[in-house]
């Protein structure tokens, strides 16, 4: 059976934490980075994937310390997160190469609307 696609909030937090550990508001900002600002996740959004994605097996706790008295978790990518992210940028690749052919026989290109 082929796994569901993932949703793009749960997408771009598996790409943030590709590149390093981060906690909870250092992986806002790096998703907002990555979409160019086009992807603003609030903490209640970003906590309810995070407990997704760590049920899934696809993240795990790295460690956790207390920063001016409030306990601060940082999450990292496991290995099965790290193919899982590798299978869905395939098929999102192979969907706008799919789409961009289409465009350019309507004489549009990719990005254009």
């Amino acid at each position: 059976m082929t796994e569901v696609p993932l949703r793009e909030p749960a997408f771009l937090i598996l790409t943030a934490l590709a590149d390093q550990p981060q906690h909870g508001y250092g992986v806002i900002e790096e998703v907002r980075r990555i979409s160019d600002g086009q992807v603003r996740l609030q903490a209640g959004t970003l906590y309810a994937v995070l407990d997704r994605l760590r049920e899934a097996g696809l993240i795990e706790v790295d460690r956790e310390e207390v920063v001016q008295s409030r306990l601060r978790r940082y999450y990292k990518l496991t290995g099965l997160g790290a193919r899982r992210l590798a299978e869905e940028t395939v098929r999102l690749r192979r969907n706008v190469t799919v789409a961009g052919q289409r465009l350019r026989k309507l004489g549009l290109s990719g990005g254009a609307a």
